[in-house]
């Protein structure tokens, strides 16, 4: 493909290391079913892209946030089954139905509502039985009534118009290495195998049981079950700081062109604020990233980009469109010039942005702006563009 478009600032996405992620996941996930998670556009990659790669990869199973996450992915030729794991309008039963998307069933309450809508429609969906363990969001609540919760579990099994195919949980700090948190991961499992024992002695059986997010499939691999669902893992980045799984390749950059260089005299302020003053002559450069790309503001004085493969330190506040930064040592810097934001080149990695900005490298990701093109490479080429703002005209 001919890359035409405006090398303003822009994502490179490496389809093979989104691959190698995906393969290195289900090496490890042994005969587990590896449900893909690609919510809020794939953490920032591109959905569409990232499932087309996972796919050639051996992906048969994605999970996202809502229904129009879905119905993005179907409209681009996904076939593969596709659960959301979120709420899901009742009314549009049967749009879930049309496109054979299957739903996530949390509560008694929707359980009912959803039933009569999908019989209203003459439709039968495909669902999964989401129990709270401890998290506290969404699911039948197993921790604080057990006996409540098994009987609403049991009817809404029964309901007309929804088949139950999965049931799962959600784990709150398997994340985490702190005997405590260890402790209560174990807890949340115990509980949701009391529930899926209970339910089979009733007679109620499951095609999938899941319980792992990224976390809790590197931290806790006898809890895989026969379902798995790897989020920030796919795309190369750890779940925190303590837990790690060996051989993950960061899949995301950040990049951007250098729009000025000046040189700077001696007392001169730069941005709003004039939080940086220059302490001598200096040379500077303008590049063409800000807040409304998704770099953080927090990074103001404190990020560090690349440009010629060294680092340059964000000097003043950084604006929605520009930041400047601190070129003094770095020879032959020009208009045009590209410099990584984050992620190689002498830049911050992800996480080192997110640990400036006090937040996780799920947050960075996600913020990417839509004004930001993605470019995806292969072997080393750039094959394909996913422009959102042309998607608008």
């Amino acid at each position: 493909m001919e890359m035409d478009f405006e090398r303003r600032c822009w994502a490179e996405i490496d389809l093979d290391r989104l691959r190698k992620n995906f393969a290195l996941i289900q090496k490890q996930a042994g005969n587990a079913v590896v449900m893909a998670v690609v919510k809020a556009n794939a953490y920032g990659h591109g959905d569409v892209a990232a499932v087309r790669a996972m796919e050639s990869a051996g992906a048969r199973y994605f999970a996202v946030s809502g229904l129009a996450e879905a119905v993005r992915l179907r409209r681009a030729g996904i076939a593969q089954p596709i659960l959301v794991l979120g709420y899901t309008s009742p009314q549009h039963a049967q749009l879930l139905a049309l496109h054979g998307i299957q739903q996530c069933v949390f509560s008694i309450d929707y359980a009912r509502q959803l039933s009569a809508a999908a019989a209203a429609a003459g439709v039968t969906l495909l669902t999964h039985i989401k129990v709270d363990t401890g998290m506290a969001r969404l699911g039948f609540c197993a921790k604080d009534d057990m006996e409540t919760a098994l009987g609403e579990l049991q009817e809404a099994t029964k309901l007309p118009g929804l088949e139950p195919v999965g049931i799962f949980t959600h784990f709150a700090v398997a994340d985490s290495i702190e005997p405590d948190d260890i402790a209560y991961t174990q807890t949340q499992f115990a509980l949701f195998e009391e529930v899926c024992t209970r339910l089979a002695v009733g007679g109620i059986s499951f095609r999938y049981r899941h319980s792992c997010n990224s976390a809790g499939f590197v931290t806790q691999p006898a809890m895989h079950l026969n379902l798995v669902r790897p989020g920030i893992i796919l795309y190369g980045c750890n779940p925190s700081p303590e837990v790690q799984l060996p051989g993950l390749k960061p899949a995301f950059s950040l990049k951007t062109v250098v729009t000025m260089v000046k040189t700077l005299k001696k007392g001169d302020d730069i941005s709003y604020g004039r939080t940086f003053t220059a302490p001598q002559d200096m040379r500077v450069a303008t590049l063409a990233v800000g807040y409304a790309d998704g770099y953080p503001r927090l990074l103001s004085g404190r990020g560090v980009v690349g440009i010629h493969g060294q680092p340059a330190k964000l000097l003043g506040r950084v604006c929605m469109d520009q930041v400047v930064v601190d070129i003094t040592h770095i020879p032959n810097v020009h208009l045009g010039d590209v410099a990584t934001v984050f992620g190689g080149g002498g830049a911050d990695s992800v996480d080192e942005v997110a640990a400036k900005c006090g937040t996780i490298n799920y947050e960075i990701l996600c913020n990417i702006g839509r004004r930001v093109q993605r470019v995806y490479t292969e072997d080393g080429q750039e094959t394909m563009l996913a422009d959102y703002m042309e998607e608008l005209r």
